[in-house]
């Protein structure tokens, strides 16, 4: 069974207070001890001469008024605090004529040192725990030096008590260090995980734009004086991903100054998704004819009935397509790749390949084939990629697909 969270309410009240509670609640049980209560023959326990006394009244007055005292000061001063409980614990065990300090004075002790062994360096639960015990061996010495009878089975009750007490407030100060270490670590990887993804996304999105400004480059400088248009096109082209590369750049620095300064970085991510939606397999065709202008033809191909897949789902598949693309264009040496996208029952599959040399991943920066494979990994799938018996270089993944994911038709994706 789980324990009940304690209401909102109660969880405003300071310790002092329920330190105070629990002194004028052993009190009260203090006076109902010792007179006859209705049904019965006679009181539990006799009460002393000076109980009702003046004298006793006066010292009953001391120490609740050093209890109350006691109390105030928890907050600020913890170890101060509880020797004004231990002292207000053993001036009323005197107007008793106890042989031992009752487990009824000691019960606000007790909650004083659960809330310090809780709230405050395990150094100082110690030392209180040590000092609430060292009070109760104190009282028993000091009446066997007098010769008077003690109650050591009484007193290692008490003592029992507070050694309980210090050991619930310890685990819940450990537990609290524990969740907070938790969270640290959570919200540590939280960011190294953020890094990754911008260092991958970069990655994807340069290396992609930098793969065919080098290929239409390279086809102008052929053609510039045989062909001046289509040089002319061509370095259109150069410019037109050159300003999509630093556009895209400019929009990823701006997302991150404002991360760094927002402290609600979920909220100023779902903004940003908002206004500028990321790529997905609908952009596929887009970087298919993009990269086929540039001088690599991209086939592409699908399979089974197409739907909407979820983002993360739907963005690492075009990541592995667009950097397996860039890896074709850079190393291959080929003038066509073929790109299959196979929507399955419960899987999305995806499948690059080329005819070239097959050296895409021995000439590959350590980021992209890595990056793909951490990608898959992530999101339980798999991933293999190597040269092909026939020639030429295969890249493949297939990732799992939540059964909550719509089917639509392949219209409705289009449009």
């Amino acid at each position: 069974m789980h324990a009940m969270p304690l209401p909102p309410r109660l969880k405003l009240v300071p310790p002092g207070a329920w330190v105070a509670l629990a002194w004028s609640a052993s009190t009260a049980f203090t006076f109902l001890a010792r007179v006859r209560l209705p049904g019965e023959e006679a009181a539990n326990e006799l009460a002393a001469t000076q109980f009702y006394r003046w004298d006793g009244l006066v010292v009953l007055t001391i120490a609740c008024a050093l209890a109350l005292l006691g109390s105030m000061w928890l907050h600020r001063r913890p170890l101060g605090a509880l020797a004004l409980l231990l002292t207000a614990a053993a001036f009323l065990t005197t107007n008793l004529a106890a042989v031992a300090i009752q487990l009824a004075q000691f019960l606000a002790v007790d909650l004083a040192l659960y809330f310090i062994a809780a709230g405050r360096p395990r150094r100082t639960g110690v030392a209180a725990l040590c000092t609430a015990l060292a009070v109760l061996v104190g009282w028993e010495s000091l009446r066997l030096l007098r010769g008077w009878g003690i109650g050591t089975l009484e007193e290692l009750t008490v003592a029992l008590t507070a050694v309980v007490a210090w050991l619930l407030g310890d685990a819940s100060h450990r537990t609290r260090e524990y969740g907070e270490t938790l969270r640290a670590r959570a919200a540590t990887q939280a960011v190294t995980d953020e890094r990754l993804r911008i260092a991958r996304e970069m990655h994807d999105m340069v290396a992609h734009s930098i793969g065919i400004i080098a290929l239409q480059a390279g086809a102008a400088a052929r053609v510039v004086h045989t062909q001046p248009d289509a040089a002319r096109e061509a370095m259109t082209a150069v410019e037109t991903a050159g300003r999509e590369t630093l556009s895209g750049l400019r929009r990823m620095l701006v997302a991150l100054r404002h991360a760094d300064q927002d402290r609600h970085r979920a909220r100023a991510a779902a903004e940003a998704d908002r206004l500028h939606p990321a790529e997905g397999l609908a952009d596929l065709d887009r970087l298919a004819a993009a990269t086929t202008a540039a001088g690599v033809r991209v086939d592409v191909h699908w399979k089974g009935a197409r739907r909407q897949l979820p983002p993360d789902i739907d963005l690492s598949v075009f990541r592995i397509v667009q950097e397996s693309i860039t890896n074709v264009v850079r190393h291959a040496a080929t003038p066509a790749c073929r790109v299959t996208v196979d929507y399955l029952e419960e899987h999305v599959a995806v499948e690059v390949t080329d005819d070239g040399r097959g050296r895409g991943g021995t000439t590959d920066t350590g980021f992209g084939l890595v990056g793909m494979r951490e990608r898959v990994a992530l999101l339980h799938g798999e991933f293999t990629a190597g040269p092909r018996p026939e020639g030429g270089f295969r890249v493949t993944a297939r990732l799992p697909v939540p059964g909550t994911a719509a089917t639509v038709t392949a219209a409705t994706v289009a449009a």
